[in-house]
């Protein structure tokens, strides 16, 4: 707290002519555009330097603040503001006052091997920013704010204009507050030490922060870790962005852990929304997402324990080795697979993302049309249900396509999926829910507008799906259409019609007494319906009717509290077991 007041008395005012500066007080030299402070204190800046520099070059062990009180500083040649040695420095932006820093596009170096300073503020030691004012760093060169230590913005209005990283911090970079605008050809926020594990990361208390990134827009070595704030943030150009292989564009990125607690997140990107290469938590927040690649994806675990996630466009939704969905409202849109459990590390471009109908994508493997129809590939499956013909179950072992793709997993006994509550509504191109492993589910309302083509499901898992709880309705074609496993303690029925169901067409089943268990549209044709609730019982009897209206309150799809009339009857089934089978073509 000490850092943050001074003696007004005891302020060193430094004037700005232009050209010249002139400074009075002891602590501070002058050698025409360049005033080098060798002293702790605090220091007061005004005025225009149309090419000079303010060095900061002190072995006092207390703090050295410098105010910028309406300043225009530019320097074509170097850091115009260079912190070489100090204990620690703070940049106060006085009340009430804009002020601005530029650089040119290249440095000249006493010594030829040197390669800093590399940002237009620079400081080789801790750096903070505070105050109410505001500061305009146009970064020709390199980075906008960088140091070698730890960086802090407590508060003021801070707008960065990048060649390379807005914000860099090595050891850490420490958000408190303020209202942050970043336009950079590298990375927004970075903190990137990668030699101490305890270093490295990111801390976000809250304040507004807007990045525009080439690369990834918030990015740590370590953790990124944010409690809240308002967030917009694009990268590599949005979700139609397109990027080399090798690179990165993500939103949020994390080399260890991402722990999200709260704040509001618009992110498009080219690349993982939100991505963290080890643990991802998110308590709380409000998230609208569109990504070229995955909404949310973690290479170890994931959890959901609130919030609201609206994915509006991705490649696959939600990924990770372990997912656990605890509570919250997830809405997501996948190309792919909605939910993914799959073990490993995705990379982090979209080269090896499969083209549909069978075309390659950018370096990928065969797409979409190369998967094996029925018949043509599903052997006998783990959870001891026959195989609808001999064969291999090619899913587990490649991407969407019949090769290896850019999230080409393999079959774990590792990989698990737990839905213990919350509502999650999937509307996916390639499988609903795909799971290299198993599926635990309790209690929440899960909806799965799944695939239409028939080398897909809307449920799709390789070893088991234990349902306890909950209410599950997973619509999609019939080709691979699966259900709930036998181990379930709650019944679920798997209904296969005899031609595909028009989009929005309802599915209606009662109780023989005219009972409403399920009236349902799905938003795109569909041949499958697996549901399954608390209303389902074993030796009732249900009927099933396709087509009519319903006078109920309609979410997602799903009609409440309302009265269903005008459909067709298509059959009727008594559950006998804990997965009643109806239809043809049913494995």
């Amino acid at each position: 707290a000490a850092d943050y007041t001074w003696d007004s008395a005891a302020i060193i005012p430094i004037v700005l002519n232009g050209d010249a500066i002139t400074a009075d007080g002891e602590g501070v030299t002058v050698d025409g555009s360049t005033a080098t402070i060798t002293s702790a204190g605090t220091y007061s800046l005004s005025g225009t330097l149309v090419d000079g520099q303010i060095i900061v070059d002190t072995t006092d062990a207390d703090i050295v603040q410098l105010i910028l009180n309406g300043v225009d500083i530019g320097n074509s040649t170097g850091a115009p503001i260079n912190i070489v040695s100090a204990e620690e420095t703070m940049i106060v932006l006085a009340d009430g006052t804009d002020n601005y820093i530029t650089d040119g596009d290249s440095y000249v170096f006493a010594d030829p091997d040197e390669d800093e300073p590399n940002a237009a503020i620079f400081s080789k030691s801790d750096l903070t920013l505070s105050g109410s004012g505001s500061l305009t760093v146009d970064a020709h060169y390199n980075d906008g704010i960088a140091s070698k230590d730890g960086l802090i913005i407590a508060d003021g209005t801070i707008t960065v204009n990048a060649a390379d990283d807005g914000l860099r911090g090595k050891d850490y970079l420490i958000v408190k507050n303020g209202n942050i605008t970043i336009d950079a050809q590298g990375d927004g926020l970075k903190s990137d030490n990668e030699d101490d594990t305890d270093k490295g990361y990111i801390a976000i208390e809250t304040g507004t922060i807007t990045i525009t990134a080439g690369g990834d827009a918030i990015q740590a070595e370590t953790d990124v870790m944010i409690t809240d704030g308002d967030f917009t943030l694009t990268s590599g150009g949005g979700s139609a962005g397109v990027i080399e292989e090798d690179a990165s564009a993500k939103g949020i990125k994390a080399g260890v852990n991402v722990n999200i607690d709260g704040g509001t997140f618009t992110l498009d990107t080219a690349d993982d929304a939100v991505h963290s290469n080890g643990s991802l938590v998110i308590n709380d927040g409000a998230f609208v997402i569109a990504t070229g690649d995955d909404g949310i994806h973690a290479d170890s675990t994931l959890e959901i324990n609130a919030g609201d996630i609206q994915i509006t466009e991705s490649y696959e939704g939600i990924e990770s080795a372990v997912i656990t969905i605890n509570d919250g409202n997830i809405n997501l849109v996948s190309s792919d697979d909605g939910l993914n459990v799959a073990g490993g590390n995705d990379g982090s471009g979209m080269g090896g993302r499969p083209g549909p109908g069978g075309e390659f994508g950018p370096g990928g493997g065969p797409g979409q049309g190369d998967r094996p129809e029925p018949g043509q590939g599903r052997g006998p499956r783990p959870d001891g249900e026959p195989g609808q013909a001999p064969g291999f179950d090619l899913s587990s072992m490649f991407g969407q396509g019949g090769g290896p793709g850019q999230d080409g997993f393999a079959t774990s006994g590792d990989y698990y999926l737990y839905i213990n509550g919350g509502t999650i509504v999937i509307d996916a191109g390639g499988d609903g829910i795909d799971a290299n492993g198993a599926i635990e589910m309790t209690d929440g309302l899960v909806i799965v507008n799944g695939p239409t083509q028939r080398m897909n499901g809307a449920l799709d898992y390789d070893a088991s799906f234990t349902l306890s709880g909950g209410f599950l309705v997973a619509a999609d074609s019939s080709g691979m259409a699966q259900a709930p496993g036998e181990s379930s303690s709650q019944p679920s029925v798997l209904i296969n019609f005899d031609s595909t169901q028009p989009a929005g067409t309802l599915v209606h089943i009662q109780t023989e007494a005219g009972e409403d268990i399920l009236t349902f549209a799905p938003t795109k044709e569909y041949q499958s319906v697996a549901f399954s609730s608390a209303e389902l019982t074993k030796g009732t009897t249900y009927q099933v009717y396709t087509g009519g209206s319903s006078t109920g309150t309609e979410t997602d799809g799903l009609y409440l509290d309302g009265v269903y009339t005008g459909g067709a009857s298509y059959t009727e089934f008594t559950v006998s077991g804990m997965v009643t089978r109806v239809g043809n073509n049913i494995r």
